[in-house]
């Protein structure tokens, strides 16, 4: 009875799997996109990563602790990326995607056209939905995250960044697409470096944003289908045939 009660459980999680990526594809007609189900990253005690206190205390004019003991840092190492961890790593931008891939176990998708499904809309703030995606010959880092701006009424913030220099970044164009109940939302910019800290692009609003009224609009059954598409922003394709 107990290995037909294991064996019954996996058969019905792996249905569940199959049909959210069957509600995916059905909400994005485009044949042959990669769907790819995310679970959320839950944390009850949200530590906010050296970059975010950093610039809290320089907003209020408070200088980090100077100790002379410490060691010179090196400006070319990048604190870890990866949002509700205080995770003390530090590396150049050429390990970065293997920290993540290996620390923290974040998937990586290939393709110009992906399909993002985050599950578990309703769990209480904050909780990101985080996953790479390798497209171009570069690797990107899409943060989808439910955040109390204000007390008492979360949003959701999503944004696309690149896993490389700010003159790297200027050279893309990424677009976030809702698409359901014969509604379509669309958000496209430039995606910003890794290098200038998620939680900065957040407080700054310079992301798509959704109210959890527009959020629930888009969703279905809790799940919130988001469609990602990356390009080379024109500027860049002009320069290159000159």
């Amino acid at each position: 009875m107990l290995f037909f009660t294991q064996c019954f459980g996996a058969v019905l999680d792996l249905i569940h799997l199959r049909f959210q990526h069957y509600k995916a594809k059905r909400v994005f007609s485009a044949a042959g996109q990669l769907v790819c189900v995310v679970n959320p990253t839950h944390s009850l005690k949200y530590a906010p990563t050296r970059c975010a206190a950093a610039q809290t205390s320089t907003e209020q004019g408070i200088l980090p602790p100077c100790h002379h003991h410490e060691t010179v840092h090196d400006p070319q190492l990048v604190p870890c990326t990866c949002p509700l961890f205080s995770c003390p790593w530090e590396g150049h931008l050429e390990v970065v995607v293997s920290h993540l891939r290996q620390t923290h176990r974040i998937n990586i998708l290939q393709g110009a056209e992906i399909v993002f499904l985050a599950t578990d809309m309703h769990l209480p703030a904050p909780t990101d939905w985080i996953i790479m995606h390798s497209c171009l010959g570069h690797q990107f880092l899409l943060v989808l995250r439910k955040q109390e701006k204000y007390e008492g009424h979360p949003q959701f913030f999503a944004t696309m960044m690149l896993i490389g220099t700010p003159t790297q970044a200027d050279n893309f164009t990424y677009r976030l697409e809702l698409n359901r109940n014969q509604r379509r939302l669309k958000w496209e910019a430039t995606p910003r470096s890794v290098l200038e800290c998620v939680d900065s692009v957040i407080s700054d609003g310079d992301c798509l944003v959704l109210n959890t009224s527009l959020a629930q609009l888009f969703s279905d059954n809790g799940s919130l289908a988001i469609g990602i598409a990356i390009t080379t922003s024109k500027v860049h394709s002009a320069e290159a045939e000159m």
